[in-house]
């Protein structure tokens, strides 16, 4: 279970596609990297639960 006062990861246009973990968590925490779905401008990685949210105005382009 996540905590719910712990600040979302905010990411920018060029930080897509994003994926979890993230380079800035600690070795122990890996798990297997998953890329993340942003629905309304934001994702949840199912393995750890770390919130992701996309800086206001960032575009997400389509491929």
């Amino acid at each position: 279970m996540t905590n719910p006062h712990t600040a979302a990861v905010e990411l920018d246009g060029k930080d897509l596609p994003a994926h979890c973990p993230n380079p800035a968590m600690p070795l122990w925490s890996s798990h297997p990297r998953v890329f993340l779905e942003f629905i309304h401008g934001e994702a949840k990685c199912p393995y750890c639960g770390t919130a992701y949210r996309l800086k206001p105005g960032t575009v997400v382009g389509h491929h």
